[in-house]
C-alpha cells in the first residue's frame, strides 16, 4: 500500500483541533501502511530497533501522523537502549491520553494522541531527570518534521524550542 501520509510530509500538514476529523478507518487504511495502520489503531507495537526513528538524531517535532498533532520533540528524546523512541515528556501545550493497560499480564499505561485517538505506545516511570518517565513511542504512529521545515509545515510555533540550535546554525553558516 502507498503511503500517502508520508508523501505529504512534504507538503504544508500543520494541525488544527477544530477542523480536524478523524478518517474512517477504510480512508486510513488507504492512506497509512499496514503497520502505520495496525500499530494507531489495533494498538499494535513494531518490531524494536527495526523502525525509522529510535536512533533519529536530527532535531524537530514528532507529530501524530494521523492527525498531525504535535506531541514530542528531539529536545525530550534519549537513547532508553529499548529499539523504540523515547521521550521524557509530552510538548507543553499536548495532552496525551493515559489508559491502563493489562494486554501483556501486568499493568502498563498506553498512551494515545487526543484527537485522533491514535495509539502510540506506552510511558513508564523508569525515564531520566527531569520528569523519571519514558515515554516508549512506536515510529509508525509518528511522522517527523526536522526544524528547517517546521515553518513551511506549519509549525513555526515550535522554532522557539530550537533557538539555540537555531543560532549555533546561524553562526556555523557565516
Amino acid at each position: 500500500m502507498q503511503n500517502r501520509l508520508a508523501k505529504e510530509s512534504e507538503h504544508k500538514m500543520s494541525f488544527d483541533p477544530k477542523k480536524f476529523k478523524k478518517p474512517s478507518p477504510n480512508e486510513l487504511k488507504e492512506k497509512l501502511t499496514e503497520i502505520q495502520y495496525s500499530v494507531t489503531q489495533n494498538e499494535d507495537t513494531e518490531r524494536p530497533f527495526q523502525n525509522p526513528f529510535h536512533d533519529l538524531k536530527q532535531e524537530g517535532i514528532y507529530v501524530d501522523i494521523v492527525s498531525g498533532e504535535p506531541l514530542f520533540s528531539s529536545l525530550d528524546k534519549f537513547d532508553s537502549g529499548c529499539g523504540w523512541p523515547s521521550f521524557t515528556r509530552p510538548l507543553a501545550e499536548t495532552k496525551i491520553q493515559e489508559k491502563s493497560d493489562y494486554k501483556v499480564g501486568q499493568k502498563r499505561v498506553e498512551v494515545r494522541s487526543q484527537y485522533a485517538d491514535s495509539h502510540l505506545g506506552h510511558v513508564f516511570t523508569d525515564g531520566p531527570a527531569p520528569t523519571g518517565l519514558r515515554y516508549c513511542i512506536n515510529s509508525a504512529s509518528l511522522r517527523f518534521i526536522s526544524i528547517d521545515d517546521l515553518e513551511s509545515a506549519g509549525y513555526g510555533q515550535f522554532l522557539g524550542l530550537f533557538k539555540n540550535s537555531l543560532k549555533k546554525t546561524s553562526k556555523d553558516s557565516l
